[in-house]
């Protein structure tokens, strides 16, 4: 039986108990094994267009480990879906279909290949219902037999936080900058081991030299996130920056390493799949400060809505990356920058859909020389340089870029 566009609706309702978990995505030249460590319920797929993707949800699964690319898939990438399903979308390097899916006969592993067609052929294919398939009867995830109702006091939701003050006049015509620094309150963030200094003392004192330097510049107006000691969760610092309707996002951090020789800046823009093991472990450590104040309790939107917010988050993050590339062209003589200074992790002040936003490691804490720059006023000056040159170059380019 071949299924040449969607294939494997749910057998179960969506509050099928959770069961297998993926345990690999085998990825050749033009075939595809997603294999599964228990029993799913069954899964669906649907196709993306502009940019190409598929994507594949499995009922009755949690994610697991995606690989890096073959064939005609540019990228995997995996996720939890709020009806307790895992989601896999294939990130499509040409338009591609789906042929030939089956699983196995244990219902272990769901197979299929992906044949190469033409632009139109998959915008026309993207369009067409779902055909359902299931896993064997015998081999096949359960829902629970009793159902359970668990209620839980919330309390009344907190007041927005309080926008912060804008400076640099009230001419709404300049572009905005919104500066974060990061951590803050119970947060220290890295602590040098050289001078006992905490990265929220930093990062502070480094937003407010960028903010001045920024200002007079006479060029745009700038807010800061926090102007003392105080913590925010992660939503908040770019939720300001979308209530300000800012231009421009800058979430200022200093890195710390078990390897004191480490050093250098570097800059980050979002991207669903970390660039290296090192740019996944830093966006783990920076993602856990929001667990401090409880749990994130944010409900998913449905297909249209987030085909949409991919879209316009796409176009954010490609301005972002031309401003993080920019960045560090301009700040170059007078910051040390890492090697590969421009990376991309899934941190979540990065996420704003229609903010661009770039995350600046600002250096290592944990270094001495770097440290000793960083808490420097020489040091913040020359950083906050970098920043005000870069950031005039970004907006006098857009003004150019729109100018009859």
């Amino acid at each position: 039986m071949g299924v040449s566009l969607f294939l494997l609706a749910m057998a179960f309702s969506p509050s099928a108990a959770l069961a297998g978990q993926i345990g690999a995505v085998e990825i050749g030249d033009s075939a595809v094994t997603v294999h599964f460590d228990d029993l799913v319920a069954g899964a669906s797929a649907f196709l993306l267009a502009g940019p190409d993707r598929i994507a594949l949800d499995i009922a009755g699964a949690q994610p697991g480990q995606s690989p890096g690319s073959g064939g005609v898939v540019r990228a995997v990438r995996q996720g939890q879906q709020s009806d307790g399903s895992a989601r896999v979308v294939l990130d499509l390097a040409q338009p591609a279909l789906v042929k030939e899916a089956h699983f196995a006969a244990d219902g272990r592993s769901l197979s299929f290949r992906l044949q190469p067609v033409s632009a139109e052929a998959f915008r026309q294919a993207a369009r067409a219902p779902r055909v359902e398939l299931q896993p064997p009867a015998n081999f096949r995830a359960k829902p629970p037999e009793k159902r359970y109702s668990v209620s839980v006091p919330i309390g009344t939701p907190k007041p927005a936080l309080p926008l912060p003050r804008i400076h640099g006049g009230s001419n709404e015509r300049l572009p905005l900058v919104v500066i974060d620094a990061g951590h803050g309150g119970h947060d220290p963030g890295a602590i040098s081991p050289h001078n006992g200094r905490y990265e929220k003392d930093i990062t502070l004192a480094l937003a407010r030299a960028i903010r001045d330097e920024l200002v007079g510049s006479g060029r745009v107006r700038v807010a800061l996130t926090r102007s003392d000691d105080r913590y925010l969760v992660l939503e908040e610092r770019y939720g300001v920056a979308r209530r300000l309707k800012a231009d421009l996002f800058i979430s200022i951090h200093a890195d710390a390493a078990e390897n004191q020789e480490a050093r250098g800046a570097s800059i980050y823009t979002l991207s669903e799949v970390a660039s290296d093991r090192e740019a996944a472990r830093l966006a783990a450590r920076e993602n856990k400060a929001n667990i401090i104040n409880g749990v994130d309790l944010s409900g998913h939107d449905g297909d249209v809505s987030s085909i949409l917010l991919d879209l316009a988050q796409r176009e954010t993050m490609n301005v972002a990356s031309d401003f993080a590339r920019l960045l560090q062209r301009e700040a170059s003589d007078e910051v040390k920058f890492r090697t590969s200074a421009h990376r991309f992790a899934s941190f979540v002040v990065l996420k704003a859909p229609d903010t661009p936003s770039v995350l600046f490691e600002t250096g290592f804490i944990s270094n001495k020389e770097d440290a000793a720059f960083l808490a420097s006023p020489g040091g913040q000056k020359k950083i906050a340089r970098g920043v005000r040159e870069a950031v005039q170059l970004h907006f006098a380019r857009q003004i150019a870029a729109v100018a009859p």
